[in-house]
């Protein structure tokens, strides 16, 4: 929707600025899209006086001029044919911007003559094509603004053009009365009264209308028409001419651009029928198979039943609330018109242009909906115009139909509105604001206006108040809480639990995925799953028929495409739930990470190396010890079959498994389509059992004064004996004393067999002992040390080497 601010002021009295009445209407909710304003262009240029003016000593065609400046005098070189001592000119300094010649001027020499700025032509200034000359004032005093003076005696020149973007449900901002009744209301002035003074008919209006039944309902309940005869078509006023062209719209004749200048003013179309062009009375009726239409921009469409149209006898003129016909169009010869003014219903306008794909004002505006109680007011106040701008004398308005009823009524909760805006507006302050858009108050009852169909509910009434009232004037308030004191946190420990998770994966360089928790079939029996228990009923592919077991059938696929890729070094994971069977009680969180590839790039100290299980192990301990588990664990075997038998572990405490670590079996990477090495663990935040003591602090740190004792223990063993087995039974030896056991040496093969005997090994191990209540005695460590080799012993069946 586009208008000037002239053209605003026609209707609103206001002193208000031109960046207060933009601001008002964004914040309105009619959103400023351009402004285009002259005025900003010729902001710098001021008027001066020349005070004599000689022939150039080196030019015929130039002449030296002394200007008076509101700087003084000063020397212009000029090549006007006009340039003359006395008159009063448009001065361009050094320094200025001249838009018509797209340059910024300086202080030049123009054959030998210094030249202090220039005296500007209107085409210079871009406000006409003519370059005859300089511009010449009739009036004027040195020094005042050029853009004062446009604005005291041309103010169309400076006349600011706005366009808002108006959304679908305010079709009264279509007009530009529409736009000052919501600028008055928010208190930028005063809206003017549309004066409405009825035309009495001097003759019987020869063209008679009717509604066929079958758009007398709804498609066009109410046609008012007359003729007005005697009229003279030509070219607009200026006036007239100016406020559509400013707008982006061709005059045409008076007549045409009357109608344009009702649809964009007052938001009502209108239409101009040549009388003569028309044979008999017209009727408004429903298009017929094989029908067509020459319309006004010269293309002929074919018409389909249940297009509205108006027609004279069996001859169709004009395409209702859409276009009108080439045929009955006026002219310059026109005398004699017949003038429309109808309601037409917006969804059959609307699916009407859609087909025929033409876009017009009418269709715009009609399709939204128009005020159907305007339309008498609408045919008054165009025929005033014609009779005005074109002479004749009309004839009596023909009426067809009555006006839509769309009276309505909604009550206005003030309690509520202030409780839903958020801001005290005074219950008397939201009833003048819901006056002043037009709405009609009855107690508490507020009737909408004709031209709002958009209000519908309390709801709506709510939204105008806050609108005017404007909602910038919100103030943040924090919400009152329930209870004294310091907030209850948010997050639940368990999702706390998992933010940390999430946190400590990405510190130690993965990369987050994001998987469909629904997987094939096949991956799923890889994994321990697969059963009919997590079969999904409608599953939105072949490729997502099962809830997933696990979260690595989902690395492990993201891993194939990154390879497929050319991205062979890998560090991946993803926290989400897995699903043992279809109950409630079968799911359960479960944070993954996959490494493939090699642990760092190539460089010249050859510290790239496949990934291993131990990769695996320090990254799912790293993140147990982010989340709370105990420092004390231990590592079993008891791993499930996608992992590697004999390159896998389980931490536990006890029978409750927290993670699991190793190298993913090579029959799953087959089947994933993966190249390996390729090493996973995944860590079961469930699992791990909160602390005993809860604190929002950490617990003070805890420092022993006392010296540890460190022994190594060199044991022989089966060579199918796991080292695991003898560290967690050396470690089970004394709980509370041993703190560490770990393996530091293992000596097997032909050497080995040789010295220990057939199918033996060497494993060498230290225990680290901390004492608590008081320093070691030799026969505390050799105390302890017995019962290290008695349990290991026990449990693996060896004997401590000699």
């Amino acid at each position: 929707m586009k208008f000037t601010l002239s053209w605003l002021k026609g209707h609103l009295e206001t002193e208000a600025s031109l960046d207060e009445i933009l601001y008002a209407l964004t914040d309105l909710g009619l959103e400023v899209e351009e402004v285009t304003n002259p005025a900003a262009k010729l902001e710098t240029f001021t008027l001066a006086k020349v005070v004599h003016a000689e022939q150039h000593p080196d030019a015929d065609r130039l002449r030296v001029c002394r200007v008076m400046t509101d700087e003084g005098e000063k020397q212009i070189v000029c090549g006007a044919p006009n340039a003359r001592a006395g008159i009063t000119v448009v001065l361009c300094k050094p320094g200025d911007y001249v838009p018509g010649i797209d340059t910024t001027l300086g202080v030049g020499k123009i054959r030998g003559v210094e030249s202090h700025g220039m005296m500007a032509s209107e085409r210079e200034l871009e406000l006409s094509d003519e370059h005859g000359g300089i511009i010449e004032l009739p009036s004027g005093e040195v020094g005042q603004k050029f853009v004062d003076w446009l604005a005291a005696n041309r103010p169309a020149a400076v006349d600011p053009m706005i366009y808002i973007k108006i959304t679908p449900n305010r079709p009264d901002a279509l007009g530009v009365r529409g736009i000052a009744r919501d600028l008055a209301a928010r208190g930028l002035g005063v809206l003017k009264p549309l004066k409405v003074e009825p035309v009495a008919g001097t003759f019987p209006c020869p063209v008679p209308v009717t509604l066929a039944p079958e758009v007398s309902e709804k498609a066009c309940p109410h046609f008012l028409g007359r003729v007005i005869r005697g009229v003279k078509n030509g070219p607009s006023p200026d006036w007239l001419q100016q406020r559509l062209t400013a707008i982006g719209l061709r005059p045409i004749s008076v007549l045409v651009d009357i109608t344009n200048l009702f649809t964009f003013d007052l938001n009502r179309p209108l239409h101009v029928f040549d009388a003569g062009k028309v044979a008999g009375g017209l009727t408004v009726r429903s298009a017929r198979e094989g029908e067509s239409l020459l319309a006004l921009d010269g293309k002929t469409y074919a018409l389909k039943p249940g297009m509205t149209v108006i027609a004279a006898g069996e001859k169709v003129e004009s395409l209702g609330g859409v276009m009108g016909g080439e045929e009955t169009g006026c002219s310059d010869e026109t005398t004699e018109v017949f003038l429309e003014a109808a309601f037409f219903d917006p969804i059959r306008t609307a699916t009407t242009g859609r087909a025929l794909r033409i876009n017009s004002d009418a269709r715009y505006r009609f399709e939204r909906g128009i005020d159907p109680a305007f339309t008498a007011d609408g045919m008054e106040l165009a025929t005033r115009m014609i009779l005005d701008l074109c002479g004749g004398e009309a004839s009596d308005v023909v009426t067809a139909g009555a006006a839509p009823d769309t009276t309505r009524a909604y009550k206005l909760d003030t309690a509520r509105v202030i409780s839903l805006v958020g801001m005290e507006i005074a219950p008397e302050t939201q009833r003048q604001t819901l006056e002043a858009l037009g709405f009609v108050m009855d107690g508490d009852m507020a009737t909408p206006p004709s031209w709002r169909p958009d209000v519908l509910g309390e709801a709506d009434l709510v939204e105008e108040v806050a609108r005017i009232a404007s909602l910038t004037k919100l103030e943040g308030k924090p919400m009152a809480r329930e209870a004294a004191g310091v907030p209850q946190p948010i997050l639940t420990p368990m999702q706390m639990r998992e933010k940390t998770a999430r946190r400590a994966l990405a510190s130690l360089g993965y990369n987050e995925c994001v998987t469909y928790s629904f997987i094939d079939g096949a991956s799923a029996a890889l994994f321990g799953g697969g059963s009919d228990a997590v079969r999904i009923e409608n599953p939105i592919s072949s490729e997502m028929t099962h809830l997933r077991p696990d979260l690595l059938p989902g690395l492990l696929a993201a891993a194939a495409r990154n390879q497929a890729r050319g991205f062979a070094d890998l560090a991946l994971f993803e926290i989400g739930p897995v699903f043992a069977g279809g109950e409630p009680g079968e799911q359960r969180l479960a944070a993954a990470g996959l490494l493939v590839g090699a642990s760092a790039q190539r460089d010249t100290f050859g510290t790239r190396r496949p990934v291993d299980l131990y990769d695996a192990k320090a990254d799912a301990e790293a993140v147990l010890s982010a989340i709370g588990a105990p420092a004390r664990v231990q590592v079993t075997r008891k791993v499930p079959g996608w992992f590697h038998p004999g390159r896998s572990g389980v931490i536990a405490l006890g029978p409750n498994a927290m993670a699991v670590f190793g190298e993913v079996h090579p029959k799953v990477l087959r089947e994933m389509g993966v190249k390996g090495p390729a090493v996973a663990f995944t860590v079961l935040p469930e699992s791990v059992p909160f602390p005993k003591v809860k604190s929002a602090t950490r617990p003070a740190l805890k420092l022993l004064d006392l010296q540890a004792v460190e022994r190594d223990f060199a044991f022989v063993l089966d060579a199918g004996v796991e080292a695991l087995t003898a560290v967690n039974a050396a470690a089970g030896a004394d709980k509370a004393l041993i703190d560490s056991v770990r393996v530091f040496d293992q000596f097997t093969g032909p050497a080995a067999e040789a010295q220990m005997g057939q199918g033996k090994k060497s494993l060498a191990l230290t225990v680290r002992l901390q004492p608590t209540d008081k320093t070691l005695t030799e026969e505390d460590i050799a105390a302890v040390s017995a019962k290290i080799v008695e349990k290991v012993a026990k449990a693996t069946g060896g004997t401590l080497r000699g």
